[in-house]
């Protein structure tokens, strides 16, 4: 606010894409205001409750006088040591938990101050399009600028780093890459990691790898680590998230390993930003990761089942789907005459099934719609017929 009295937001905040989702919530708002019943598959947050038996340690956690105080910058010792266990449990991936671990308020929060801590004004970031939308916010809210790779479906969504110009690669300080991945529902395997980790040492840049939805995996898939093949360590870290795998979204804990001089670049930045994660929540934690994971399976299995669901019904009405291997997303090739957002539209106006439209995660996402299989499948069902109801 300078001269014109007029508040003006920071330039940062207007370099930020558009709100592509702002209209479609808009409408939204006003058909639920009119009473129209709709199945709302456009948000990634899981409908199946936390395990009981990690509210239950929550419950005793929250009631110790101890964890009321400010909590430890890096994450209770604790957290962190079951953090490294479950890394060499699922993973077969050994981790110092004094200084290759790192707690979280989320995986979110930890992409999103990654790029203040080694983004330099003007620096690149290489990030996927289409992709999870922070990776390119937190790079515009460090000065810098990202670098789009698009992520095609003839190349099975994976980037194409080939294709990276040479000086932007020598320009970009990080790397951020996601599988299995949202919103593709794409998976990736170690040949093409190790790619990453040799584009990383050729180009001196870090490898960010958003691993999320790493526990979600369908017919005897499971999903590797970055972190499993050769030379990632010296390269990269990896981002986790107990938000899917234990359907704690809101609680708001996440972790992050890896290369320990990258990590202890991430803490510095967000000592001066954050006090840490409440002490109570990473009892919790450490309870979803030590304790019986036979809730993972159980979710595992419901997902799979809505997935197989859905998939039937949207090839019922002629629409293009790919069964994915992981994750809670379907991936849809809209119809020849629509682009991502008129056809997103149509349905929500005409059958009251909300959709996410492809090109709000980047530009190569045009033509598509993501489907989060986040509510019962009763509900799945009820959508696929809707979507038979209307002339596509």
């Amino acid at each position: 606010m300078k001269g014109s009295g007029r508040i003006e937001m920071a330039q940062r905040l207007q370099a930020l894409p558009p709100y592509l989702f702002a209209e479609l919530d808009r409408r939204k708002t006003a058909l639920r205001a009119k009473g129209v019943d709709l199945i709302d598959l456009g948000v990634g947050d899981p409908d199946l409750p936390t395990p009981q038996r990690i509210v239950e340690r929550m419950r005793s956690a929250i009631l110790d006088p101890s964890s009321h105080r400010y909590p430890s910058y890096e994450g209770l010792r604790e957290f962190r040591v079951a953090v490294s266990l479950w890394y060499e449990r699922r993973f077969g991936v050994m981790l110092d938990p004094e200084d290759e671990v790192l707690a979280l308020i989320g995986s979110k929060e930890g992409i999103a101050h990654i790029p203040l801590a080694f983004i330099n004004p003007g620096a690149y970031s290489l990030v996927p399009s289409p992709g999870y939308p922070v990776y390119h916010a937190g790079t515009i809210f460090a000065g810098g600028q990202s670098f789009f790779l698009p992520l095609k479906e003839e190349q099975g969504f994976l980037p194409d780093l080939r294709q990276v110009p040479v000086e932007v690669a020598d320009a970009a300080a990080l790397l951020f890459i996601n599988y299995p991945n949202n919103p593709t529902a794409a998976v990736a395997d170690k040949d093409f990691f190790l790619e990453v980790v040799e584009f990383a040492r050729r180009h001196c840049l870090i490898v960010c790898h958003d691993a999320a939805y790493s526990e979600i995996s369908f017919d005897g898939y499971t999903s590797p680590s970055f972190l499993e093949v050769d030379g990632a360590r010296e390269v990269g870290i990896e981002f986790h998230s107990l938000s899917k795998t234990y359907n704690m979204t809101g609680w708001r804990l996440g972790f992050v390993v890896g290369n320990r001089e990258i990590l202890a670049g991430l803490g510095k930045a967000k000592t001066n930003i954050d006090s840490g994660v409440f002490q109570a929540i990473q009892w919790a934690g450490i309870e979803a990761l030590e304790g019986d994971q036979s809730d993972v399976e159980e979710m595992r299995a419901v997902y799979q089942r809505r997935r197989d669901v859905m998939v039937r019904g949207l090839r019922a009405v002629g629409l293009e789907v790919n069964p994915p291997k992981a994750t809670f997303y379907l991936w849809v090739t809209v119809p020849p005459s629509y682009g991502s957002v008129s056809f997103a539209s149509r349905v929500l106006d005409e059958a009251g099934v909300v959709l996410t439209p492809g090109s709000g995660f980047g530009e190569a996402g045009e033509g598509y719609v993501r489907l989060a299989l986040t509510v019962p499948e009763a509900r799945l069902e009820e959508a696929a017929q809707r979507l038979q109801s209307i002339s596509l």
